[in-house]
């Protein structure tokens, strides 16, 4: 099975959307970064979101950047983090996508980034200002290698746009659920219900909600709406706030076992 049918294979889930936390890599340190995503896929955890660190993250709130930050400075070059994903597989047995930005990629060179995730066992690649016009360079990369890439949409993307994104089967539609930088809302999103019956209109290409999940009951509410479910801010957040490693490692089985239950109902 390739990377691109792993990560659908979970997003096929019936008892309900599959939970994918993001955590940047090298969080709290390139050590004990690894134990952390164990932690969430014993708490229920059905694939991640492993963040590539990058010093500018263009769609990143306060939170997740502050976590990029940390991780560069403890020493998380590209490689390194593309190593821990390649851990994280091997440890969890579950897909896992690595998700940074356009800048490190073209560095790499398309190909030579594809090849590297699929080397390491990632199922697939999410950019997020990689604009989707530009994105066939990338695409066709990760097609060669067996991989995913992750296409966006947002309440404001044009029906025109939105079907040229279902025409090229990404791995999965990534919903921005809430306008602006990822970070915690104290609502839910208004725009999810929308959103989702437009995309669904138009393909049966799995959809996946993140930016501003907050909570287990906004999660919750996505249910029946989605796929899947990505929560970073509220994972990172509790990482950047834990005394030490096994403190970080309880804290994330607690919520990640929270916002799966809350998916489960």
């Amino acid at each position: 099975m390739n990377g691109q049918a792993r990560i659908r294979q979970i997003l096929g889930n019936p008892t309900g959307p599959a939970l994918l936390p993001y955590l940047t890599a090298g969080l709290p340190n390139p050590a004990a970064s690894v134990e952390l995503f164990a932690a969430m896929a014993e708490a229920g955890a059905d694939g991640f979101e492993v963040g590539v660190p990058y010093s500018d993250p263009l769609m990143d709130g306060p939170v997740i950047m502050a976590g990029g930050d940390a991780a560069l400075a403890a020493g998380t070059t590209r490689a390194v983090a593309l190593d821990i994903l390649r851990q994280v597989v091997d440890r969890t047995g579950l897909p896992a996508l690595a998700m940074t930005y356009a800048n490190p990629v073209m560095q790499r060179g398309w190909s030579s980034y594809a090849a590297d995730v699929a080397a390491a066992g990632g199922s697939g690649i999410i950019v997020p200002d990689l604009p989707f016009e530009e994105s066939e360079p990338l695409r066709a990369s990760c097609e060669e290698k067996g991989i995913g890439l992750v296409q966006f949409v947002s309440p404001t993307t044009p029906s025109e746009r939105m079907e040229k994104v279902a025409a090229v089967n990404p791995a999965f539609i990534y919903g921005v659920a809430d306008m602006g930088v990822t970070g915690e809302r104290a609502e839910g999103s208004p725009h999810a219900r929308a959103l989702s019956e437009r995309v669904r209109a138009l393909t049966d290409v799995p959809l996946v909600f993140g930016v501003g999940i907050s909570t287990p009951e906004q999660a919750a509410a996505l249910s029946g709406l989605a796929d899947g479910v990505i929560v970073g801010t509220a994972i990172v957040r509790r990482v950047l706030e834990a005394d030490d490693a096994k403190a970080a490692a309880m804290s994330l089985r607690e919520i990640v076992g929270q916002f799966k239950s809350a998916l489960a109902h």
